[in-house]
Protein backbone atom coordinates (compact mmCIF):
# COMPACT_ATOMS: atom_id res chain seq x y z
CA UNK A 1 0.00 0.00 0.00
CA UNK A 2 3.04 2.46 1.18
CA UNK A 3 4.98 2.01 -2.29
CA UNK A 4 1.11 2.41 -4.04
CA UNK A 5 0.86 6.36 -1.95
CA UNK A 6 4.46 7.07 -2.46
CA UNK A 7 4.34 6.52 -6.72
CA UNK A 8 0.54 8.84 -6.33
CA UNK A 9 2.35 10.96 -4.81
CA UNK A 10 5.55 11.64 -6.24
CA UNK A 11 2.99 12.03 -9.64
CA UNK A 12 1.10 14.70 -8.10
CA UNK A 13 3.70 16.76 -7.06
CA UNK A 14 4.66 16.36 -10.66
CA UNK A 15 1.34 17.35 -12.13
CA UNK A 16 1.37 19.88 -9.69
CA UNK A 17 4.96 21.66 -11.31
CA UNK A 18 3.20 20.85 -14.82
CA UNK A 19 -0.15 22.76 -14.64
CA UNK A 20 1.98 26.19 -13.39
CA UNK A 21 4.71 25.02 -16.92
CA UNK A 22 3.97 28.45 -19.35
CA UNK A 23 4.53 25.65 -21.96
CA UNK A 24 1.77 24.00 -20.94
CA UNK A 25 -0.67 26.14 -20.15
CA UNK A 26 -0.05 27.62 -23.94
CA UNK A 27 -1.94 23.71 -24.83
CA UNK A 28 -5.05 24.39 -23.33
CA UNK A 29 -6.57 20.44 -24.04
CA UNK A 30 -3.12 18.91 -22.24
CA UNK A 31 -3.48 21.69 -18.97
CA UNK A 32 -6.94 20.47 -18.89
CA UNK A 33 -6.07 16.99 -19.20
CA UNK A 34 -3.47 17.30 -16.38
CA UNK A 35 -5.52 19.46 -14.15
CA UNK A 36 -8.25 16.35 -14.21
CA UNK A 37 -5.71 13.94 -13.51
CA UNK A 38 -4.31 16.42 -10.41
CA UNK A 39 -7.85 16.48 -8.74
CA UNK A 40 -8.68 12.75 -9.03
CA UNK A 41 -5.65 11.90 -6.88
CA UNK A 42 -5.43 15.31 -5.25
CA UNK A 43 -7.59 13.90 -2.09
CA UNK A 44 -5.13 10.54 -1.67
CA UNK A 45 -2.05 12.43 -1.71
CA UNK A 46 -2.41 15.10 0.59
CA UNK A 47 -4.07 11.98 2.92
CA UNK A 48 -0.91 10.39 2.64
CA UNK A 49 1.02 13.32 4.10
CA UNK A 50 -0.82 14.08 6.92
CA UNK A 51 -0.13 10.08 7.23
CA UNK A 52 3.35 10.46 6.82
CA UNK A 53 3.48 13.69 9.07
CA UNK A 54 1.76 11.67 11.82
CA UNK A 55 4.22 8.66 11.68
CA UNK A 56 7.30 11.19 11.55
CA UNK A 57 5.62 12.55 14.75
CA UNK A 58 4.99 9.02 16.33
CA UNK A 59 8.31 8.19 15.59
CA UNK A 60 9.71 11.84 16.93
CA UNK A 61 7.95 10.50 20.34
CA UNK A 62 8.93 7.39 20.36
CA UNK A 63 12.81 7.70 20.27
CA UNK A 64 12.39 10.78 23.32
CA UNK A 65 10.79 8.28 24.89
CA UNK A 66 14.10 6.20 25.21
CA UNK A 67 16.19 9.00 27.07
CA UNK A 68 13.34 11.07 28.60
CA UNK A 69 14.01 10.87 32.80
CA UNK A 70 11.21 13.18 33.87
CA UNK A 71 8.19 11.17 34.63
CA UNK A 72 5.90 14.10 33.53
CA UNK A 73 7.55 14.77 30.16
CA UNK A 74 7.33 10.68 29.82
CA UNK A 75 3.89 11.14 30.37
CA UNK A 76 2.90 13.97 27.79
CA UNK A 77 5.35 11.53 24.93
CA UNK A 78 3.43 8.72 25.73
CA UNK A 79 0.40 10.39 25.32
CA UNK A 80 1.42 11.93 21.74
CA UNK A 81 3.01 8.43 21.04
CA UNK A 82 -0.72 6.28 21.52
CA UNK A 83 -2.54 9.36 20.12
CA UNK A 84 -0.38 8.97 16.35
CA UNK A 85 -0.59 5.18 16.35
CA UNK A 86 -4.33 5.43 16.81
CA UNK A 87 -4.46 8.44 14.46
CA UNK A 88 -2.62 6.18 11.95
CA UNK A 89 -4.95 3.39 12.34
CA UNK A 90 -8.15 5.38 11.71
CA UNK A 91 -5.63 7.05 8.14
CA UNK A 92 -4.73 3.60 6.86
CA UNK A 93 -8.73 2.83 6.52
CA UNK A 94 -9.43 6.09 4.80
CA UNK A 95 -6.29 5.56 2.89
CA UNK A 96 -7.45 2.11 2.02
CA UNK A 97 -11.22 3.80 0.55
CA UNK A 98 -9.36 6.05 -1.57
CA UNK A 99 -6.91 3.04 -3.14
CA UNK A 100 -10.50 1.62 -4.27
CA UNK A 101 -9.97 1.42 -7.86
CA UNK A 102 -12.75 3.95 -8.75
CA UNK A 103 -15.70 3.38 -11.28
CA UNK A 104 -15.17 5.50 -14.39
CA UNK A 105 -18.54 6.47 -14.48
CA UNK A 106 -19.44 7.90 -11.11
CA UNK A 107 -19.54 11.25 -12.41
CA UNK A 108 -21.39 10.83 -15.55
CA UNK A 109 -25.27 12.12 -16.08
CA UNK A 110 -27.44 9.12 -16.51
CA UNK A 111 -30.18 7.92 -18.74
CA UNK A 112 -32.98 6.72 -16.21
CA UNK A 113 -35.35 3.70 -17.77
CA UNK A 114 -38.92 2.78 -15.59
CA UNK A 115 -41.12 0.05 -16.95
CA UNK A 116 -43.95 -1.69 -15.49
CA UNK A 117 -43.64 -5.21 -15.32
CA UNK A 118 -46.02 -8.33 -14.05
CA UNK A 119 -49.32 -6.50 -12.84
CA UNK A 120 -50.65 -4.89 -15.74
CA UNK A 121 -52.55 -1.32 -14.64
CA UNK A 122 -51.29 -1.88 -10.76
CA UNK A 123 -47.62 -2.42 -12.59
CA UNK A 124 -47.97 0.81 -14.17
CA UNK A 125 -49.22 3.34 -11.68
CA UNK A 126 -46.23 2.32 -9.06
CA UNK A 127 -43.68 2.87 -12.36
CA UNK A 128 -45.22 6.72 -12.12
CA UNK A 129 -44.84 6.81 -8.37
CA UNK A 130 -40.99 5.44 -8.91
CA UNK A 131 -40.46 8.02 -11.72
CA UNK A 132 -41.30 10.91 -9.36
CA UNK A 133 -39.46 9.62 -6.43
CA UNK A 134 -36.87 9.89 -8.89
CA UNK A 135 -37.50 13.21 -10.07
CA UNK A 136 -37.96 14.32 -6.17
CA UNK A 137 -34.59 13.02 -5.55
CA UNK A 138 -33.13 14.94 -8.20
CA UNK A 139 -34.98 18.34 -7.28
CA UNK A 140 -33.23 17.58 -3.86
CA UNK A 141 -30.31 17.35 -5.10
CA UNK A 142 -30.90 20.14 -7.45
CA UNK A 143 -30.00 17.91 -10.68
CA UNK A 144 -31.80 18.80 -13.56
CA UNK A 145 -34.12 15.96 -15.08
CA UNK A 146 -35.52 16.05 -18.65
CA UNK A 147 -38.37 13.38 -20.12
CA UNK A 148 -37.26 11.77 -23.03
CA UNK A 149 -40.55 9.24 -24.12
CA UNK A 150 -43.41 8.21 -22.37
CA UNK A 151 -46.12 5.88 -22.02
CA UNK A 152 -49.02 6.78 -19.95
CA UNK A 153 -51.94 4.87 -19.05
CA UNK A 154 -55.60 6.30 -18.76
CA UNK A 155 -55.51 6.07 -15.17
CA UNK A 156 -52.34 7.89 -14.78
CA UNK A 157 -49.81 5.13 -14.87
CA UNK A 158 -46.56 4.81 -17.19
CA UNK A 159 -46.25 1.75 -19.23
CA UNK A 160 -42.44 2.49 -19.88
CA UNK A 161 -40.23 6.67 -19.12
CA UNK A 162 -37.13 7.14 -20.28
CA UNK A 163 -35.66 10.45 -18.77
CA UNK A 164 -32.52 12.15 -18.04
CA UNK A 165 -30.78 13.45 -14.69
CA UNK A 166 -27.76 15.48 -14.89
CA UNK A 167 -25.99 16.86 -12.23
CA UNK A 168 -22.41 16.60 -10.23
CA UNK A 169 -21.70 13.01 -9.58
CA UNK A 170 -25.68 11.58 -10.39
CA UNK A 171 -24.14 8.20 -11.57
CA UNK A 172 -22.10 7.45 -8.62
CA UNK A 173 -25.86 7.83 -6.67
CA UNK A 174 -28.28 5.85 -9.02
CA UNK A 175 -26.45 3.14 -10.00
CA UNK A 176 -27.66 0.86 -7.26
CA UNK A 177 -31.19 1.24 -8.60
CA UNK A 178 -31.09 -0.79 -11.76
CA UNK A 179 -33.48 -3.59 -11.23
CA UNK A 180 -36.59 -5.14 -10.26
CA UNK A 181 -38.46 -3.35 -7.99
CA UNK A 182 -41.40 -5.06 -6.40
CA UNK A 183 -44.64 -3.41 -4.82
CA UNK A 184 -46.98 -5.17 -2.55
CA UNK A 185 -50.45 -3.47 -1.64
CA UNK A 186 -54.16 -3.48 -2.13
CA UNK A 187 -55.09 -1.59 -5.42
CA UNK A 188 -57.77 0.73 -5.08
CA UNK A 189 -59.65 -1.85 -7.71
CA UNK A 190 -59.22 -4.63 -5.55
CA UNK A 191 -62.78 -5.05 -3.33
CA UNK A 192 -62.29 -7.48 -1.10
CA UNK A 193 -59.04 -6.23 0.06
CA UNK A 194 -56.44 -8.88 -1.18
CA UNK A 195 -52.94 -7.46 -1.68
CA UNK A 196 -51.14 -7.70 -5.06
CA UNK A 197 -48.43 -8.44 -6.41
CA UNK A 198 -46.09 -6.00 -9.26
CA UNK A 199 -43.25 -5.67 -10.33
CA UNK A 200 -41.58 -2.63 -12.09
CA UNK A 201 -38.21 -2.87 -14.03
CA UNK A 202 -35.40 0.12 -13.61
CA UNK A 203 -32.49 0.63 -15.38
CA UNK A 204 -29.87 3.76 -14.81
CA UNK A 205 -27.39 3.75 -17.91
CA UNK A 206 -24.64 6.23 -17.62
CA UNK A 207 -24.69 8.73 -20.50
CA UNK A 208 -21.92 8.11 -22.94
CA UNK A 209 -19.83 10.84 -24.07
CA UNK A 210 -19.60 11.41 -27.85
CA UNK A 211 -15.68 10.47 -27.56
CA UNK A 212 -16.47 6.87 -26.07
CA UNK A 213 -19.31 5.54 -28.60
CA UNK A 214 -19.00 6.26 -32.01
CA UNK A 215 -22.02 5.46 -34.00
CA UNK A 216 -22.17 4.90 -38.14
CA UNK A 217 -24.93 6.76 -39.73
CA UNK A 218 -24.98 3.65 -42.34
CA UNK A 219 -25.82 1.26 -39.27
CA UNK A 220 -28.74 3.39 -37.96
CA UNK A 221 -32.61 3.15 -39.49
CA UNK A 222 -34.42 6.29 -38.51
CA UNK A 223 -37.81 6.52 -38.87
CA UNK A 224 -40.46 9.05 -38.05
CA UNK A 225 -44.21 9.37 -37.28
CA UNK A 226 -47.16 10.70 -35.84
CA UNK A 227 -47.33 11.46 -32.11
CA UNK A 228 -49.89 9.22 -29.98
CA UNK A 229 -50.60 11.28 -27.50
CA UNK A 230 -52.88 14.09 -26.64
CA UNK A 231 -51.44 17.39 -28.64
CA UNK A 232 -54.56 18.41 -30.64
CA UNK A 233 -54.20 19.44 -34.32
CA UNK A 234 -50.43 19.39 -33.72
CA UNK A 235 -50.11 15.80 -33.49
CA UNK A 236 -52.42 14.84 -36.52
CA UNK A 237 -50.31 16.91 -38.92
CA UNK A 238 -46.50 16.34 -38.38
CA UNK A 239 -44.98 13.75 -38.11
CA UNK A 240 -42.14 14.92 -35.47
CA UNK A 241 -41.81 11.40 -33.57
CA UNK A 242 -38.59 9.11 -34.10
CA UNK A 243 -37.72 5.61 -34.13
CA UNK A 244 -34.21 4.88 -34.17
CA UNK A 245 -32.75 1.54 -34.57
CA UNK A 246 -29.07 0.13 -34.32
CA UNK A 247 -29.18 -2.41 -36.91
CA UNK A 248 -25.83 -4.44 -35.59
CA UNK A 249 -27.26 -4.89 -32.19
CA UNK A 250 -30.79 -4.41 -32.89
CA UNK A 251 -31.18 -1.79 -29.95
CA UNK A 252 -34.45 0.29 -30.62
CA UNK A 253 -35.25 4.16 -29.06
CA UNK A 254 -38.30 6.05 -29.62
CA UNK A 255 -38.70 9.84 -28.82
CA UNK A 256 -41.70 11.79 -29.10
CA UNK A 257 -41.61 14.29 -26.24
CA UNK A 258 -40.78 17.36 -28.29
CA UNK A 259 -42.54 19.17 -31.36
CA UNK A 260 -39.40 19.21 -33.56
CA UNK A 261 -38.37 16.21 -35.43
CA UNK A 262 -34.46 17.62 -34.63
CA UNK A 263 -35.05 17.59 -31.08
CA UNK A 264 -36.50 14.34 -30.83
CA UNK A 265 -33.49 13.26 -33.25
CA UNK A 266 -31.30 14.35 -30.86
CA UNK A 267 -32.71 13.09 -27.29
CA UNK A 268 -33.22 9.98 -29.03
CA UNK A 269 -29.40 9.62 -30.43
CA UNK A 270 -28.72 10.45 -27.03
CA UNK A 271 -30.36 7.52 -25.63
CA UNK A 272 -28.65 5.32 -28.08
CA UNK A 273 -25.60 5.81 -27.30
CA UNK A 274 -26.10 5.49 -23.59
CA UNK A 275 -27.59 1.98 -24.17
CA UNK A 276 -24.65 1.44 -26.76
CA UNK A 277 -22.31 2.17 -23.92
CA UNK A 278 -24.23 0.11 -21.23
CA UNK A 279 -24.43 -2.72 -23.58
CA UNK A 280 -20.94 -3.26 -24.87
CA UNK A 281 -19.85 -2.30 -20.82
CA UNK A 282 -22.24 -5.05 -20.00
CA UNK A 283 -20.57 -7.54 -22.59
CA UNK A 284 -17.22 -6.60 -21.50
CA UNK A 285 -18.14 -6.55 -17.41
CA UNK A 286 -19.53 -10.33 -17.93
CA UNK A 287 -16.08 -12.04 -18.74
CA UNK A 288 -15.33 -10.90 -15.52
CA UNK A 289 -18.26 -12.28 -13.92
CA UNK A 290 -16.60 -13.56 -10.65
CA UNK A 291 -15.69 -9.92 -9.72
CA UNK A 292 -18.87 -8.83 -10.11
CA UNK A 293 -19.95 -10.39 -7.03
CA UNK A 294 -17.75 -8.30 -5.10
CA UNK A 295 -20.11 -5.52 -5.54
CA UNK A 296 -23.55 -4.51 -4.81
CA UNK A 297 -24.99 -2.12 -7.41
CA UNK A 298 -24.84 -2.72 -11.07
CA UNK A 299 -25.65 -6.35 -11.86
CA UNK A 300 -27.90 -8.16 -13.53
CA UNK A 301 -30.96 -6.03 -13.93
CA UNK A 302 -33.28 -9.03 -13.85
CA UNK A 303 -32.66 -9.50 -10.23
CA UNK A 304 -35.46 -8.31 -7.50
CA UNK A 305 -33.65 -6.07 -5.32
CA UNK A 306 -36.20 -4.19 -3.32
CA UNK A 307 -39.32 -4.46 -2.08
CA UNK A 308 -42.16 -1.96 -1.27
CA UNK A 309 -44.70 -3.21 1.34
CA UNK A 310 -47.39 -0.80 1.58
CA UNK A 311 -49.32 -2.97 4.27
CA UNK A 312 -46.15 -2.82 7.20
CA UNK A 313 -45.15 0.78 5.21
CA UNK A 314 -41.23 -0.97 4.73
CA UNK A 315 -39.11 -1.02 1.96
CA UNK A 316 -36.56 -4.03 2.07
CA UNK A 317 -33.53 -3.71 -0.22
CA UNK A 318 -32.52 -7.46 -0.26
CA UNK A 319 -29.10 -7.43 -1.69
CA UNK A 320 -28.10 -5.77 1.79
CA UNK A 321 -30.96 -7.06 4.59
CA UNK A 322 -31.67 -3.09 4.63
CA UNK A 323 -35.53 -2.16 5.79
CA UNK A 324 -36.52 1.21 6.46
CA UNK A 325 -40.48 2.17 8.40
CA UNK A 326 -41.00 5.47 6.09
CA UNK A 327 -42.61 4.26 2.92
CA UNK A 328 -44.62 7.01 2.13
CA UNK A 329 -41.52 9.61 2.99
CA UNK A 330 -39.39 7.24 1.15
CA UNK A 331 -41.76 7.31 -1.99
CA UNK A 332 -41.58 11.53 -2.12
CA UNK A 333 -38.05 11.13 -2.87
CA UNK A 334 -36.85 10.43 0.41
CA UNK A 335 -33.89 7.97 0.04
CA UNK A 336 -30.62 8.93 0.67
CA UNK A 337 -30.11 6.71 3.75
CA UNK A 338 -30.83 3.63 1.39
CA UNK A 339 -28.40 4.95 -1.04
CA UNK A 340 -25.60 5.48 1.60
CA UNK A 341 -26.46 1.96 2.59
CA UNK A 342 -25.70 0.29 -0.77
CA UNK A 343 -23.03 2.56 -0.87
CA UNK A 344 -21.25 1.62 2.10
CA UNK A 345 -22.19 -2.33 1.34
CA UNK A 346 -20.55 -1.84 -1.86
CA UNK A 347 -17.32 -0.22 -0.17
CA UNK A 348 -17.19 -2.90 2.49
CA UNK A 349 -17.46 -6.05 0.26
CA UNK A 350 -14.58 -4.36 -2.44
CA UNK A 351 -12.58 -3.61 0.36
CA UNK A 352 -13.07 -7.50 1.54
CA UNK A 353 -12.29 -8.55 -2.21
CA UNK A 354 -9.20 -6.80 -2.53
CA UNK A 355 -7.54 -8.24 1.26
CA UNK A 356 -8.12 -11.58 -0.57
CA UNK A 357 -6.62 -10.72 -2.94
Amino acid sequence: MISKLSAILERFEKLSELVSDPEVIKDIELWQKYVKERAEIEETANKYLEYKKIEEDGKGAEELLKVETDPEMKAMLEDEYYSCKKKLALLVDELKILLLPKDPDDGKNVIVEIRGGAGGEEAALFAYELYRMYVKYAESNRWKTEEIDSNTTELGGIKEVVFSISGKGVYSKLKYESGVHRVQRVPDTESQGRIHTSTVTVAVLPEAEDVEINIDEKDLKIDTFRSSGAGGQHVNKTESCIRMTHIPTGIVVTCQDERSQIKNREKAMKVMKSRLYDYYNTKYQSEYAANRKSQVGTGDRSERIRTYNFPQGRITDHRIGYTIYSLEDFLMGNITDMIEALAIADREAKLSSQEED
